[in-house]
């Protein structure tokens, strides 16, 4: 599809199925730690394992994509995922054990690693090579909104009624993703397998894809102090009220400056766009760590949806454009897998770092994985730029 259409029903569908999928991610991430401890009698270890569970299978299943991919093609591989997916979904309320549980999270994760992955690929294949940058924003702020609406959703449906009447909403979201995903058709590229070699190379990362990969955990490593610590930073700050607008301001900001980042993308290119975009999540994570109004408690939250909402698809867009078509899948969950290291890490980090600062000093340290992050983007960049000069002397 190379026509310059960008809103195609394929892109459409695709961009709702993974809406909802990730409806049903943030729901659960927001409320399952703390529905294992006050309904199922968790300890503190057992409720963080919803998570390292669930991020621990997705990394580990994604490397075999590529293969998969190979074998049968994108199409399959979408709809199968969506299947796990939505299976685990609609199991969860069949249980009231911690072991259960754990299993079925990791089962969802299985499905969470590959359908996101693959959705990214497809995503990539549907948009015009013209306006990659633009259409890969657009699909990311489907996520970005379910990042709003899904805690939104799971705080609101724990707190009125149980996780289990949330875990058959969550159902409920995750069966919309896989019809979304049945009734979406594909171009033939996207829908049947590659021709594979008399010996197919197995590789289960994507070399070229590392370096914008590792940029990308570095920025996450600042994100997830953010996803992980906002409540309890709240209460600190005498901020309860306005936390649950944080991620609202967020996304409007976001919403309204996506129409402009993905086209400048486009036409002028990744740095015009990615190294002010750096200078405003800084500058949103120092204004955060030092925040003790509502006004400028917001002003941070505009920036970092300004920054990081606009880093986090072009870089997503760059992984895939470091790499021919064919690849793009494995390009993509590359850099999924070593961001969600990114994330984990940085919880698993931030947790040990809040013991010994308070969390403001957290957010303004935070800073530092954004500096170790432009670095290894810059060195990226410069030896990138040496490649090519030597491709144009040759």
């Amino acid at each position: 599809m190379n026509s310059g259409a960008l809103w195609t029903k394929a892109f459409i569908f695709v961009s709702l199925s993974n809406f909802f999928l990730f409806i049903t991610y943030y729901s659960l991430l927001i409320t399952l730690p703390s529905a294992a401890i006050s309904h199922f009698g968790a300890s503190g270890t057992e409720a963080g394992l919803f998570t390292a569970v669930f991020l621990g299978a997705a990394i580990i299943i994604r490397p075999f994509l590529g293969l998969w991919i190979e074998r049968v093609g994108k199409r399959y591989i979408f709809i199968a995922s969506l299947l796990v997916f939505t299976a685990a979904s609609f199991s969860y309320g069949l249980f009231d054990s911690i072991f259960p549980l754990l299993v079925i999270r990791f089962v969802h994760g299985l499905g969470f690693g590959i359908a996101t992955a693959i959705t990214g690929a497809i995503i990539a294949d549907i948009v015009p090579e013209s306006r990659k940058g633009e259409g890969m924003g657009y699909f990311v702020m489907s996520s970005n909104l379910a990042m709003v609406i899904g805690p939104f959703i799971g705080l609101t449906v724990f707190g009125e009624f149980s996780i289990f009447v949330l875990f058959w909403v969550g159902a409920a979201s995750s069966l919309l993703a896989l019809i979304l995903g049945v009734v979406t058709k594909l171009s033939k590229e996207a829908a049947v397998p590659a021709v594979l070699e008399a010996k197919p190379k197995v590789s289960v990362f994507e070399k070229a894809a590392m370096p914008i990969a590792l940029t990308g955990a570095f920025f996450a490593l600042a994100y997830s102090t953010i996803l992980s610590f906002m409540a309890v930073f709240a209460m600190e700050r005498g901020l309860e009220d306005e936390a649950s607008y944080f991620f609202a301001v967020f996304a409007v900001v976001l919403i309204l400056s996506r129409p402009f980042t993905g086209r400048w993308f486009d036409q002028y290119g990744a740095n015009i766009i990615i190294f002010p975009s750096i200078l405003l999540f800084g500058c949103g994570m120092l204004s955060l760590g030092l925040s003790y109004s509502a006004l400028l408690f917001f002003v941070a939250a505009g920036l970092i949806g300004l920054g990081w909402g606009t880093l986090f698809p072009l870089f997503q867009t760059l992984a895939i454009q470091s790499v021919e078509p064919s690849r793009r899948p494995v390009a993509m969950a590359t850099f999924l897998s070593i961001f969600d290291i990114g994330i984990g890490g940085g919880s698993l980090l931030a947790g040990t770092l809040a013991g010994t600062m308070e969390l403001g000093t957290l957010y303004v340290f935070s800073a530092f994985y954004i500096f170790l992050g432009t670095a290894v983007y810059y060195w990226a960049y410069k030896k990138g730029q040496r490649a090519r000069l030597v491709e144009g002397v040759q």
